[in-house]
């Protein structure tokens, strides 16, 4: 199935209706109703051997009968019809269908039939489409839309109306409406992919309830919201919710690091989403996240600075200048601040003077209008001339505004002047701020998808080590490993374990202790029993050997009593670490139905609920993406900042998630991985408790990732013509500062070859897309090279993949003063090696005639050259597979 199959449903040229009807109460008549009322430019086609015309529309007997090959077609017949329906649709060479309802057991046989007709399938249980900027309604809703900038794609057929309602109400268009149903084909990732490149979208919004594959959904949204925004509502966040909505998809905190890592934003309840709309719809991207409130009453004003500060905002602080000019500017009674209460006897003169001078000033960047029903500013009049105001002003453009006009019978007029002026508005000050951390969380969101990245100093890893053990525990049958058992593993890693012994009775045990010194704990081995503490089978702070005899026979004992068929491994024996001041700290790495691996952080304790007690973050994790882990924990209150005597390192405790990450990316045959608890003090971090369960792994291991990680089987030591040596691998985020050196040693007629026009500088953004790359869809090999103590790049290869991973354009670039080495070509031997090897059919490229050294070193490599001197290019081609392949 491809992205050119979703032409045929999104711009049909012809549409087919099976089971057209004229009576009002069937879904055949709605949907011809519908066709027919959105202006739809080309042939319908009402299919039923019941009426010689429907709607005015002359009707055809069967599918097979019909005059040409419809493009899109709708069944809107029994249920029990589908199966026949769609592949006489297939024999007649349709290329899209809209399936309004299906039983559960009938979902294989139309996934088949449509795979073996290779027609798209929207639904089945869908409400349909509207495109109104083409005039289509292919949809059962009873509402119309108008045309608008935001794209919607709903699973769920009953939001999608009550979105079309409130839409109708508020005059709010759309570009697409698309409802999925149950995805059987057709899902919200292929419509992103084609949503991120269609001109009459500015943004898109998602009511999502399941997802069918985890890893293709984080790449296309990752993909498109470096270019659009994206809003995400996700329904059954309690197990509740999800058996009624028969979704079991996974947990909801997974959901929250999915969409936070792709940049996108969610929403959690359709309130907030109405609110997310209204600020997508008209408000501009935030500068930064300094808010400046002006308000007539300090109430109001006051619900506004609680929500605020209940979601970590932050308020602008006005300098000192600006505080004078306000005393001189407004009456005696107003105090200057932030908030700014201009008082209930603020007319609209005084609203337009402070609000046109705080415009001037560079300390804020977005702006909140708060207005209470007053008889002194009249709702309306105050809104026109603050929007008089605003629109001549000329920094107006550089601040974020939100306006709060209350009540609802004097303000509707005023909120609609605002709407037309393009100026979000909402009717409570909690709904205004709740808007502005909208976009504050967006803009952090896309921040961290933009920022780069770092590699801590020293992170070196033994992977080959960490395997051996693996397979060794795994051969001997252990599937769970306690502390001392895992404790080499994770050496090979860089993660220090309390030095651990085992000691198998009471008399062992006072040998071990009094070899090691006191004090000691004790710990019960025992796969049986998970929680060791239920019987008190951990004692700490033994002292003497006298302490540790009775408390060995004492766990001994109550294992007897309480658990007499557990299996019994003996004891583990530990010096006690120093605990002063320290904090106790807890990683866990679980197995989510829908994300796979996860990693979670929170503070010690016997009780755990992952939701409520950890945040969670998909690997892999770098250094950036491990401290915003560090500080969303800290910031929602499930990790302090500090202990007693000494503020968490956060640096330190990111270098322990970066390793835990990279452990659990290499070795795929760890299910979960239990530190409990990670005893943090100062820079140093111990692990004190560690629980490792192990399966046996077949397949492709960076297949149960959601984010592919780093592909290091792709590096190569490359020897060049001068018989000097690089290495040949995969961009990291981590090489902005490296590429940026890179480009500056490539001259500008290099460059104009390579980019067909004259660029002056690269920004950070274009940098970090170039770097932070997805390598499910793109891939660059980077030419590297010691040189003078330091690595430099040398040259660069890319391949950017059709969603389909069909096709791909190449570039390829060498620094100008190394040509001659044979870098070229061996890079670009090593791009057409792996797009073959990665399933891709043709590899596509386009440079200028004059580029000779690229046109001779294509030709070498097999590639087609067409040369179009009248449009100044030359295209070059390679077939990677052969036509039967």
């Amino acid at each position: 199935m491809s992205q050119r199959g979703l032409e045929a449903l999104l711009r049909p040229r012809s549409i087919a209706v099976i089971g057209a009807s004229v009576r009002p109460d069937r879904a055949g008549y709605l949907m011809m109703r519908n066709l027919l009322a959105g202006g739809f430019s080309g042939p319908i086609l009402p299919v039923t051997p019941k009426y010689q015309a429907v709607c005015g529309v002359l009707a055809w007997q069967d599918v097979a009968s019909l005059p040409l090959s419809p493009d899109l077609a709708v069944i809107c017949t029994h249920a029990s019809r589908n199966p026949e329906l769609l592949e006489a649709l297939g024999k007649r060479g349709c290329k899209a269908c809209i399936i309004l309802s299906a039983p559960a057991s009938q979902l294989d046989v139309l996934k088949s039939c449509a795979s073996q007709w290779q027609i798209r399938l929207l639904g089945p249980n869908s409400l349909g489409l509207l495109a109104p900027w083409q005039g289509l309604n292919a949809s059962f809703s009873p509402v119309p839309i108008a045309q608008g900038k935001l794209a919607f794609i709903s699973q769920s057929a009953a939001v999608s109306n009550t979105i079309l309602d409130w839409a109708q109400q508020r005059q709010l268009g759309f570009s697409w409406f698309i409802s999925l149903g149950d995805s059987l084909d057709i899902d919200a990732d292929d419509l992103l992919d084609f949503l991120a490149r269609d001109g009459k979208t500015s943004a898109i919004l998602l009511y999502l309830e399941h997802l069918s594959d985890a890893r293709r959904f984080v790449s296309a949204a990752r993909s498109a919201s470096r270019n659009k925004p994206i809003l995400v509502i996700k329904s059954g966040r309690s197990q509740h919710a999800q058996r009624l909505l028969k979704t079991y998809g996974g947990l909801d905190a997974a959901w929250d690091a999915a969409i936070q890592r792709a940049g996108m934003l969610r929403v959690h309840d359709t309130h907030e989403l109405f609110s997310a709309v209204e600020t997508l719809s008209h408000m501009r991207p935030l500068r930064g996240e300094r808010l400046m409130i002006v308000s007539n009453g300090a109430a109001p004003a006051a619900l506004a600075l609680d929500e605020l500060d209940a979601r970590n905002g932050k308020l602008a602080v006005l300098n000192d200048e600006l505080l004078a000019d306000l005393t001189t500017l407004l009456s005696a009674d107003v105090i200057p601040g932030n908030p700014l209460d201009l008082q209930d006897d603020a007319t609209p003169a005084r609203y337009v003077q402070a609000v046109t001078r705080l415009l001037d000033c560079q300390e804020i960047d977005a702006l909140m209008i708060i207005h209470a029903p007053s008889a002194v500013a009249p709702a309306t009049l105050t809104a026109q001339l603050l929007i008089d105001a605003i629109g001549k002003h000329p920094r107006a453009r550089q601040v974020s505004l939100l306006t709060n006009w209350s009540g609802e019978f004097s303000s509707q007029e005023a909120r609609r002047l605002f709407n037309d002026a393009g100026i979000p508005t909402y009717r409570t000050p909690e709904g205004t701020i709740t808007a502005f951390m909208h976009m504050v969380e967006y803009r952090r969101n896309q921040k961290q998808l933009r920022e780069t990245p770092s590699l801590p100093a020293g992170l070196t890893a033994n992977t080959a080590d960490a395997h051996h053990l693996i397979r060794q525990a795994l051969s001997e049958g252990a599937s769970t490993l306690d502390t001392h058992e895992v404790q080499p593993i994770l050496q090979a890693y860089g993660l220090s374990t309390l030095p651990t012994w085992i000691a198998s009775d009471s008399a062992e045990a006072v040998h071990i202790a009094g070899q090691i010194g006191y004090p000691v704990a004790l710990k019960l081995r025992s796969p049986d029993i998970p929680h060791k503490s239920d019987i008190q089978g951990v004692m700490l702070y033994l002292r003497t050997a006298s302490e540790v005899q009775h408390a060995a026979d004492a766990i001994f004992d109550r294992v007897r009593l309480a658990w007499p068929q557990a299996n019994i491994h003996g004891l583990l024996v530990q010096s006690m670490a120093n605990r002063a001041g320290a904090q106790e700290l807890r990683i866990v790495v679980g197995q989510d139905a829908v994300f796979g691996p996860l990693i979670m952080l929170g503070e010690g304790g016997v009780e755990w609920q992952a939701d409520r007690q950890a945040v969670v973050a998909l690997p892999p994790l770098n250094m950036t993406l491990a401290r915003y882990l560090v500080a969303q924990a800290i910031k929602s209150g499930k990790l302090r900042g500090r202990s007693a005597l000494q503020p968490l390192d956060i640096n330190g405790i990111s270098q322990v998630l970066v390793r835990v990450s990279n452990l659990i990316v290499d070795c795929p045959e760890i299910v979960r991985l239990d530190i409990h608890p990670l005893l943090a003090a100062g820079s140093e971090f111990s692990l004190l408790d560690v629980t490792m369960q192990l399966a046996e792994f077949s397949g492709d291991p960076e297949a149960r990732l959601t984010i592919r990680p780093y592909p290091s089987s792709l590096e190569e030591r490359v020897e060049m013509k001068n018989g000097q040596s690089c290495l040949f691998r995969p961009i990291l985020p981590e090489d902005e500062p490296l590429l940026r050196r890179f480009i500056s040693q490539v001259t500008k007629e290099d460059l104009y070859y390579r980019y067909f026009s004259e660029i002056n500088e690269f920004t950070h953004d274009d940098l970090a897309n170039m770097t932070q790359i997805d390598y499910d869809r793109e891939m660059a090999i980077v030419a590297v090279r010691q040189h003078n103590g330091e690595e430099e790049i040398i040259g660069v290869t890319r391949a950017i993949s059709d969603a389909d991973n069909i096709d791909a354009e190449f570039s390829v670039l060498v620094r100008s003063d190394l040509k001659g080495l044979g870098l070229g070509r061996r890079l670009l031997e090593k791009m057409v090696a792996y797009t073959r090897e990665h399933g891709l059919s043709q590899l596509n490229g386009i440079t200028m005639p004059g580029n000779r050294g690229m046109i001779t070193l294509a030709r070498k490599l097999g590639f087609s050259i067409d040369i179009q001197l009248e449009d100044g290019i030359v295209s070059l081609s390679l077939a990677l597979m052969s036509p039967s392949g």
